[in-house]
C-alpha cells in the first residue's frame, strides 16, 4: 500500500537537561532520516520539559526546516509528551529517548508498518528473542522483574511496556493522553495498558537497544526508588481502569 503523501510523522524527542548530548544525537536523528527518501512529511520535534540547563539554548540553535522546539515549564517526560500530541497535527507520533538507546536502524522497521493499517501503536521491546541489548545486568534483571509484575498484575501479554521507543497513531493518542495520569516514567506503561483496554491493536517489534550507546549518560531512573514506586503505581493503575474501563482487548 503507497502512503499518502501529505501524510506528517513526527519523532518526537522528550529531553530533561540533555545539553551534553542533544546537539550532537539530534544531528544523528536528522542525517540519518535526510538519508531515508520517505514517501511522506517528517518533522523533528524537541520537545523541552523543564529544563535547567542550556537545553533550551541548545534547542533553539537546532531549529530548522525539519526541526522544531516546543518548551513546557513542568518537569516529566509523559507529561510533555501528553501535552504535545494533543496539539499536533501529525498522522503520527514516534517518540523516542535522545540518547538513543535503540538504534535509528530500528526506525525502518516502524515505517514498514505505517502501510498496515490494522495497528495503532508499535512498540519497541528489549525482552523479545530477536531483540539484542547491550546493558549491565543489574538493569537486564530489573526490567524483566517489572515486566512480569506487570503482567501478573495488570493481566497484558507484553513483554516490554518500558522501552521508550514508540509509535502511535495520533488520532489514537488524542483519545488515549487525557486518561493518563502519569507525567514521569510511568507514562509508558499507562499508555500501553489503557489503548489496551480499550481495544486499539498494538504491535511489539524486537530493537538494538545500547545503554549509553553514543555517550556516557547515567540513567535518571532510580533502580530501587523508582522500582518501588512502579509496583506501587501498577497496583494503583489496576484498581483505578478496573472500576472505571471494562477490558475488551488482550492484546497480539
Amino acid at each position: 500500500m503507497a502512503l499518502p503523501e501529505k501524510m506528517l510523522v513526527e519523532f518526537c524527542l522528550p529531553v530533561y537537561n540533555e545539553e551534553n548530548i542533544l546537539k550532537a544525537n539530534t544531528i544523528k536523528l536528522l542525517d540519518f532520516l535526510n538519508r531515508q527518501n520517505f514517501a511522506f512529511n517528517w518533522l523533528i520535534v524537541i520537545i523541552n520539559n523543564g529544563s535547567t540547563d542550556n537545553t533550551a539554548i541548545i534547542s533553539r540553535e537546532l531549529v530548522g526546516e525539519r526541526i522544531k522546539i516546543i518548551n513546557f515549564l513542568q518537569k516529566g517526560k509523559g507529561g510533555a509528551i501528553k501535552q504535545y500530541s494533543l496539539t499536533s497535527a501529525a498522522d503520527w507520533l514516534i517518540y523516542m529517548d535522545i540518547d538513543l538507546a535503540v538504534s535509528l536502524k530500528n526506525i525502518d522497521d516502524l515505517i514498514k508498518i505505517l502501510t498496515d493499517n490494522d495497528y495503532d501503536i508499535v512498540m519497541g521491546s528489549r525482552l523479545l528473542t530477536d531483540s539484542r541489548v547491550e546493558r549491565s545486568a543489574a538493569r537486564s534483571l530489573s526490567s524483566k522483574i517489572y515486566n512480569n509484575f506487570s503482567r501478573l498484575v495488570l493481566g497484558h501479554k507484553f513483554t516490554d511496556l518500558q522501552c521508550g521507543f514508540k509509535m502511535i497513531r495520533n488520532e489514537v493518542s488524542k483519545k488515549i493522553m487525557p486518561l493518563i495520569k502519569d507525567n514521569n516514567w510511568f507514562f509508558d506503561t499507562e499508555l500501553i495498558y489503557i489503548a489496551n483496554r480499550q481495544n486499539y491493536h498494538i504491535k511489539e517489534i524486537p530493537v538494538d537497544w545500547s545503554e549509553n550507546r553514543y555517550q556516557q549518560r547515567k540513567s535518571k531512573v532510580s533502580l530501587i526508588k523508582d522500582g518501588l514506586k512502579f509496583f506501587k503505581n501498577l497496583i494503583e493503575l489496576r484498581i483505578r481502569l478496573t472500576n472505571i474501563m471494562p477490558k475488551k482487548y488482550a492484546g497480539k
